[in-house]
């Protein structure tokens, strides 16, 4: 990618989030960090590393306790409303009303974010057909399967048309045929509609197959930054994983073993 010539649509300035009376748990501490127009950024690290801590600060969810991030030429801290119009976010637990219809929660939803009903009732439209879920628009979410649920709620955050979209874990409690039919449609959505999109995960192939470049973080700290290429090649390692393990010390079992069973399973 010739950086040089892209927007950077995120850019993070010191952006830090301490938690104690003494500020002393550093859940996201002096993030330095740009985001280019129409890539697929990855955020990876372990569980508890400050991944959606990042997601939520970037999002306006939460504020700050130093620094600061523009995003899409709007600061997190003075354009906090405006932010939240352009960027869409998938959650990594999000509400889901079951008692609604997919074509009634994404009407419900577009009306939050003040799509004109002209345009919505279009949007809805593709989107269902986008998703292969048009023929069940009228069920009721709660007899959908949980990687139709993911597809609307995927749906959801994009309904208002945002140039950048956030995934928090998008395949995390996903078995490895809804993890492959989400991965399908975060390409698709990169590829056809032109999205920015910022993906936070722990699952390693969820990242090497999605993203153009991506950053690695370690208890709140930026670690590495680059394209997969580029991280193997700074740590004379031949896989990611490896990579991972050498730029943070270890990583726990469990980790590498979610990572694995997600290879085994081809998802």
């Amino acid at each position: 990618m010739g950086n040089n010539l892209l927007k950077a649509l995120i850019r993070t300035e010191s952006l830090s989030k301490y938690y104690g009376k003494g500020g002393e748990i550093k859940a996201v501490d002096e993030l330095n960090l740009e985001v280019y127009e129409g890539e697929t950024f990855g955020l990876l690290g372990p569980n508890g590393a400050g991944k959606t801590t990042t997601v939520r600060l970037l999002n306006c969810i939460i504020k700050p306790t130093n620094g600061t991030a523009i995003v899409n030429d709007l600061d997190i801290l003075k354009d906090e409303t405006e932010v939240k119009r352009i960027t869409g976010l998938l959650a990594e637990s999000p509400g889901l009303y079951e008692k609604l219809s997919a074509q009634e929660f994404l009407e419900f939803m577009g009306a939050l974010y003040d799509v004109p009903p002209k345009i919505l009732h279009g949007r809805i439209e593709d989107l269902l057909k986008l998703f292969s879920l048009y023929d069940r628009r009228d069920h009721l979410l709660e007899g959908y399967s949980r990687g139709m649920k993911q597809k609307i709620l995927i749906a959801a955050a994009i309904i208002h048309d945002p140039p950048i979209l956030f995934l928090d874990e998008p395949t995390s409690m996903l078995d490895p045929r809804a993890a492959l039919m989400v991965k399908d449609l975060i390409k698709t959505l990169a590829d056809k509609a032109g999205k920015t999109i910022f993906i936070c995960s722990h699952i390693l192939p969820i990242v090497e197959e999605l993203c153009d470049r991506i950053g690695i973080i370690s208890q709140g700290r930026l670690i590495a930054l680059g394209t997969i290429a580029e991280i193997i090649a700074q740590t004379g390692t031949k896989t990611l994983e490896d990579a991972f393990i050498a730029i943070t010390g270890g990583v726990q079992e469990k980790e590498l073993l979610a990572w694995r069973e997600q290879k085994a399973v081809g998802s």
